[in-house]
């Protein structure tokens, strides 16, 4: 007797192709999902081998166009970059994948959904804050916590002599010995020869950007248009490009050819482990650099502020699993709101794994220029600065006063 239907998230790859099969064995009914995001991979190839090992049906869901308009473009616009650095690729995913996967599971009428992420990662909480957001009844199976399968399979010797018992069939797997994600956003290398963070990384771990060798000797300037903080258009080599699935795939193409996007770092994750990551986000970085630049013309300096401070905390709730939140709703709606004003075009040039912003402009901007212009006198009276620069001296003065440091000593504890 079936124990229920469960729909399995399913890569096609060993772990989840052996999950799939033991969750057969132990009475489920597997309902396999695919999610495209824009991973390199052989849709057809995974389905039939979907079907091959036992599952009752297979998803494969094209989720490209969505993934960038409303998961990858809302992160850019809202500057989350976590820990400073990180862009976060493999976060901005899960939630889009994990909101098919209870769509599909509404639909089947299944009460179990599950994952093959370990439990040391992130990723387990990503994918089960997610399902129980948008579908508190949901009953989650993550093998990789369950004492039956951890009792079958103490490494990866039993999965493979698991996979030959039943003819799963195997993919070479020592060409990397390390663990990849692909989407349209990055994609990541970690595990294997990474895990020692002062090994440099060799050039042959890099794949989406192009070898170092082949970077072009010749600046490529591009133009970038924007709406209210989300790209529209690209403009580059004499033609132009729109639409919110093609343009990001014309700043991967364009961040690709030109090495942009590289990051080698360690980072805290969410569970509490630090772990080394090398990125790889060539569209997105040239993205971020864009969008940057063009707030610097059109966005007030106190809302900047404002928002930067959000940044961080948009960033750390997506990295945590908590897109599906109130809080990040909240956020977003600050988002939205800060970013109404960023409309404009920047020009940017591409040049040996760098995105470098050269000119702007903007219909929102800003800049006024007989304020800032050294050479005219308007816009602004300089012996107003006069006043300003003594009313904010005042507490500086009684700082020293009360503390009854002379200049000399004042001027010794600065040298």
């Amino acid at each position: 007797m079936s124990k229920g239907k469960i729909v399995l998230a399913y890569s096609g790859g060993l772990d989840t192709s052996i999950i799939l099969k033991w969750f057969i064995e132990e009475g489920y009914e597997v309902i396999a999902y695919i999610a495209d995001v824009g991973q390199e991979e052989d849709f057809e190839a995974a389905r039939e081998k979907a079907l091959k090992v036992g599952a009752s049906k297979v998803y494969v869901e094209d989720l490209k166009e969505e993934f960038v308009r409303d998961y990858i473009y809302p992160t850019f616009k809202s500057q989350a970059i976590y820990e400073g650095r990180y862009l976060l690729g493999t976060s901005v995913a899960r939630p889009i994948i994990a909101k098919r996967q209870i769509e599909i599971a509404e639909k089947e009428g299944a009460e179990y959904v599950g994952h093959g992420a370990t439990g040391k990662g992130n990723d387990q909480v990503r994918f089960e804050l997610s399902y129980y957001a948008l579908k508190p009844d949901i009953k989650v199976l993550a093998p990789w916590k369950m004492d039956e399968f951890l009792t079958r399979f103490k490494g990866r010797t039993d999965m493979l002599n698991y996979a030959a018992q039943y003819g799963i069939p195997v993919t070479a797997t020592h060409k990397k010995p390390y663990s990849e994600d692909d989407n349209l956003l990055h994609i990541s290398h970690e595990a294997g020869i990474l895990e020692d963070p002062n090994a440099v990384c060799e050039e042959d771990v890099y794949s989406r950007t192009s070898t170092i060798s082949a970077w072009p000797d010749e600046v490529q300037e591009i133009t970038i248009h924007f709406k209210e903080g989300i790209p529209v258009k690209v403009e580059a080599d004499g033609s132009a490009t729109t639409g919110d699935l093609a343009v990001f795939e014309k700043l991967n193409e364009l961040g690709t050819k030109h090495g942009i996007g590289r990051l080698d770092m360690v980072e805290d994750r969410f569970v509490g482990i630090k772990s080394r990551g090398v990125y790889e986000t060539p569209g997105g970085e040239v993205l971020r650099q864009a969008h940057r630049d063009l707030e610097g013309l059109v966005m007030d300096r106190e809302v900047m502020k404002l928002r930067d401070q959000m940044s961080l905390k948009v960033a750390e709730l997506i990295y945590n699993g908590f897109w599906f939140s109130p809080e990040f709703e909240l956020l977003m709606t600050f988002m939205d709101k800060a970013q109404e004003v960023v409309n404009g075009e920047v020009k940017v040039q591409l040049f040996k794994g760098r995105a470098y912003p050269v000119a702007r402009k903007s219909e929102n901007a800003l800049y006024d220029p007989l304020q800032s212009s050294m050479d005219e006198e308007g816009g602004y009276n300089q012996k107003d600065a006069e006043g300003f620069i003594k009313i904010n001296a005042v507490r500086l003065r009684n700082n020293t006063n009360v503390r009854g440091e002379t200049p000399a000593k004042k001027l010794g504890k600065a040298a």
